[in-house]
C-alpha cells in the first residue's frame, strides 16, 4: 500500500514538474517573441522602407551574401511573418493589412533608408554568382580564359575536346591554351558543361533578390510596379526639356539658351517667307532655286503621266536645268573670287526657268 502510494506521488510530481518545464518553455518562448518584435518596431520607426524578398528559392548563404552587400546602407532579416505584422500592428501603421497579403511563406525583411524605387535599383545590382544544374539556361556568355588548371590528364581531356577547349598537357596538368566561349546566353546547361563548370569551379548563374512588394509610409507597392525602364524616362525627359524649350522661344523668354533658338527660328523663318515671296538675295538664291525645281520637277512628272512624248522632252529639261543649278552653286575657285559675285543672278535663274518650260 506504501509503495503503490509512493509510485502514485512521483507520478504526480512528474507531471508537474513537466508541466512547469512546458510553462518555462511556453513563457521563454513569448518572452521570446516579444524581443522580435521590439526589434522589428525598432527597425520599422528607424528606417524609411521595408522590403520584402521572397527567400524561397534563394540559396542559404544568399543572406550572408546580401546582409555583407548592404553592410552600413541597410539591415537585412529574417522575421517570422505574424511576428512583423503584429509589430507593424502595434505601431498603428496604415494599409498594414494591405502589405499582409504579401507576408506569405519564406520571406527576407531589408529596411532601408530609400524611396521603394531607388531600393530596387540598388537591389538589381547585388547578383550572387551560383552553380548551374543541366537543364538550365544560360543567361550571358561564359568564356573560359587561357589558364592552369587542376583537372589531370585522362577522360577530362575528351570533355574539354568535345567542347571544342584547346587544351595543353603540361606539369602533370590540364592547361587550356587558348580562351574560348563555352556557352552564350540561351544555351541549355548539359551534363558536359555541368561537369566542365564543376571541374573549374565557374559559378555561370546570378542569383538576384525577387521582391515581393516594399511599404513606404504606409505606402504598399507591389514588386512588379517598381520595375522602371530608366532608358524610356531619360527619352521622355529629354523630350520634355526639347519641348519646353520649343515653347519658351515662342514667346522668347529671357534665357540664354531660349533667345539663341527664337533667333535661329526668326531667321529661318524670315528666309523661307522671302524665298516663297521671290525675294532674291545672298541668302535666298539658293532656297527660291531649290524650291523652283522641285516644283518644276513634280508639275513634269505630272504632265509626263500625260503624253510620253511630252515626258522625253521634260526628262532632258529638267537634267539641263539641275545641272545648271549644280554648276551655280558650286563653290568659285579662289582665283576667280575677287571677279565673280557669289551666289546666282537673276538672270541666270531666269535662263533656268527658261530651259525648263521651253
Amino acid at each position: 500500500m506504501k509503495a503503490k502510494f509512493v509510485r502514485e506521488l512521483n507520478k504526480i510530481v512528474k507531471m508537474h514538474s513537466k508541466q512547469v518545464a512546458e510553462e518555462q518553455r511556453a513563457r521563454k518562448a513569448i518572452e521570446e517573441k516579444r524581443k522580435v518584435v521590439e526589434e522589428a518596431k525598432k527597425l520599422l520607426l528607424e528606417y524609411r522602407t521595408l522590403i520584402l524578398i521572397d527567400s524561397s528559392n534563394l540559396p542559404s548563404r544568399y543572406l550572408t551574401f546580401l546582409r555583407k552587400k548592404l553592410e552600413g546602407v541597410g539591415v537585412v532579416k529574417l522575421f517570422k511573418n505574424n511576428l512583423l505584422y503584429i509589430a507593424m500592428k502595434e505601431l498603428g501603421m496604415a494599409n498594414v493589412d494591405e502589405f499582409a497579403k504579401f507576408l506569405q511563406q519564406q520571406n527576407i525583411a531589408v529596411f532601408i533608408n530609400a524611396n521603394p524605387f531607388e531600393a530596387k535599383l540598388l537591389l538589381d545590382k547585388i547578383v550572387m554568382p551560383w552553380k548551374a544544374t543541366p537543364g538550365e539556361k544560360i543567361e550571358h556568355e561564359i568564356v573560359v580564359p587561357s589558364m592552369k588548371t587542376d583537372v589531370k590528364p585522362g577522360p577530362m581531356m575528351s570533355l574539354f575536346s568535345k567542347l571544342k577547349i584547346p587544351i595543353q598537357v603540361r606539369d602533370g596538368v590540364i592547361w587550356i591554351a587558348k580562351e574560348s566561349v563555352v556557352a552564350r546566353p540561351g544555351d541549355t546547361v548539359t551534363p558536359e558543361l555541368s561537369s566542365l563548370f564543376e571541374k573549374l569551379g565557374i559559378e555561370p548563374k546570378f542569383v538576384r533578390a525577387s521582391i515581393k512588394a516594399a511599404y513606404e509610409r504606409g505606402v504598399v507597392i507591389s514588386g512588379d510596379k517598381l520595375v522602371l525602364d530608366i532608358d524610356a524616362y531619360r527619352k521622355d525627359f529629354a523630350e520634355a526639356i526639347s519641348n519646353a524649350i520649343n515653347i519658351a522661344s515662342e514667346i522668347v523668354v529671357p534665357d540664354p539658351i531660349v533667345v539663341k533658338t527664337s533667333l535661329f527660328k526668326a531667321y529661318s523663318r524670315a528666309l523661307r517667307l522671302a524665298a516663297e515671296s521671290g525675294l532674291i538675295t545672298k541668302e535666298t538664291v539658293a532656297i527660291v532655286f531649290s524650291s523652283a525645281i522641285s516644283k518644276a520637277y513634280a508639275l513634269a512628272q505630272l504632265l509626263a503621266s500625260k503624253s510620253p512624248e511630252l515626258a522625253q522632252q521634260l526628262q532632258v529639261s529638267v537634267v539641263q536645268t539641275q545641272t545648271e543649278v549644280q554648276q551655280a552653286q558650286q563653290p568659285q575657285k579662289v582665283e576667280e573670287k575677287e571677279e565673280k559675285k557669289e551666289g546666282v543672278s537673276e538672270e541666270q535663274l531666269a535662263e533656268g526657268l527658261s530651259a525648263l518650260f521651253g
